[in-house]
């Protein structure tokens, strides 16, 4: 039986975190000077989240999106990708990356069975990436992104939008598809930290799309079957896209399929629910009946909408690496 929800959504998605340290300390995702360390213990082995994996696909989850913090910073990666890539029914496998890694690990991952990469950079300016990632080296991600395109991987690069910190290049990532066949989204800064001046840095995906429009026209793009919150646009005659996810200014709730799982075991049915479930007992027990009694009980009890801009609605602060972005 296919996982349902109560308000008739199937979920087919789960994002699935390995690890929640990363090489980078991006404004919006972590304090700069890191999350605290957790005890080994606490994070899920490979063995732990191969089980869940196998166990959540023949209830119905046909993608997995492996994320972190920082996936290809942790040791055997390749090789788990490889395990998970070989599950009877899983139709897509798919990997979030800050692209640092990526020049020496495209091919790897091509190899294991990663059928496509969302690569997460906020600027094209080294020195504004500098600022926003806290020291990374913006080289070092366009090199891994040219990799990526030798192989064979379809490139969506995600842009968290900032007013005052990167509004000013919306336009560049907009010309980067007329002759790449990127698929560039823009995502509207939300308030995960629960910083007291998160509002002033929101752009709508409204605002972003007339910034670009004033120079291209943009032709709107039919969405694919699995295709995820983004509503995606072309310039005429270009070889790639560009999207929006819209999560403050316009949830897309009613259509959201996916559930997700922190490295450290807990599941959650919505990022901004506070609410979640520790699958650690389960999963070290070897107790699948309960495991998937749990997982589908968690499913029912998605909530309907999440109004990130409702100031009656609130929750914990918590730094994106933490939870899987």
């Amino acid at each position: 039986m296919a996982l349902v929800d109560s308000y008739g959504r199937k979920i087919n998605y789960l994002r699935l975190s390995v690890t929640d340290r990363c090489n980078f300390r991006c404004l919006y995702c972590m304090p700069e000077d890191g999350v605290s360390k957790v005890c080994h213990q606490e994070i899920l082995s490979y063995e732990e989240l191969l089980l869940l994996a196998r166990t959540v696909v023949p209830l119905g989850i046909e993608k997995i999106r492996v994320t972190g913090g920082e996936p290809l910073v942790r040791s055997g990666i390749v090789s788990f990708l490889k395990d998970l890539s070989e599950i009877p029914e899983l139709r897509q496998l798919v990997l979030t990356t800050n692209a640092s890694l990526l020049e020496g690990m495209a091919l790897p991952l091509k190899e294991s069975g990663v059928q496509r990469l969302n690569i997460s950079l906020d600027s094209l300016c080294p020195e504004n990436f500098s600022r926003i990632t806290r020291g990374a080296d913006l080289s070092k991600v366009l090199a891994g992104i040219r990799r990526a395109e030798e192989v064979g991987f379809p490139v969506k690069i995600n842009v968290v939008a900032m007013r005052g910190v990167n509004d000013h290049e919306f336009l560049d990532f907009a010309a980067l598809t007329i002759n790449k066949p990127y698929a560039i989204r823009f995502i509207e800064y939300m308030p995960t930290q629960q910083d007291s001046t998160w509002e002033s840095r929101v752009i709508s995906g409204e605002d972003i799309l007339t910034r670009i429009a004033d120079k291209y026209t943009l032709q709107p793009v039919v969405r694919g079957e699995m295709a995820g919150p983004s509503r995606d646009y072309k310039i005429p005659g270009a070889l790639g896209t560009v999207g929006v996810i819209t999560p403050v200014s316009g949830h897309f709730c009613q259509d959201c399929n996916r559930i997700r799982v922190t490295s450290q075991g807990m599941v959650k049915n919505c990022l901004f629910a506070d609410a979640e479930v520790d699958l650690k007992p389960y999963l070290r027990a070897g107790n699948i009946p309960a495991l998937e009694e749990i997982l589908r009980k968690i499913v029912t009890e998605k909530p309907g909408k999440y109004l990130i801009a409702n100031k009656e609605q609130s929750h914990q602060p918590f730094s994106m690496s933490k939870v899987g972005g």
